[in-house]
C-alpha cells in the first residue's frame, strides 16, 4: 500500500499568518458604529435617557400642581 500524502503545511507553520478573532470590545464598537444599526442605537439611547429622567427628581416637573 502506498503511503498517504501530506496535505499542506503543518499547523505550526500555518498559524502565524492566520488572523485571530476580534475582541468583544472591537466587535461591540463595530456593531455600534455600523450605519445599518443607527436607528436601533438611537432608540435604545432615547429609552435609556427617558428612564433616567423619569427615575430622577426632575420627573416631578411633569406632575401638575393644583
Amino acid at each position: 500500500m502506498a503511503p498517504k500524502r501530506a496535505s499542506g503545511a503543518p499547523s505550526a507553520i500555518r498559524a502565524p499568518h492566520q488572523r485571530s478573532q476580534p475582541s468583544v470590545l472591537t466587535q461591540t464598537y463595530r456593531f455600534v458604529t455600523n450605519s445599518e444599526n443607527a436607528g436601533m442605537i438611537r432608540s435604545v439611547a432615547a429609552f435609556g435617557v427617558a428612564v433616567a429622567f423619569l427615575h430622577s427628581s426632575f420627573a416631578e416637573l411633569l406632575v401638575p400642581s393644583f
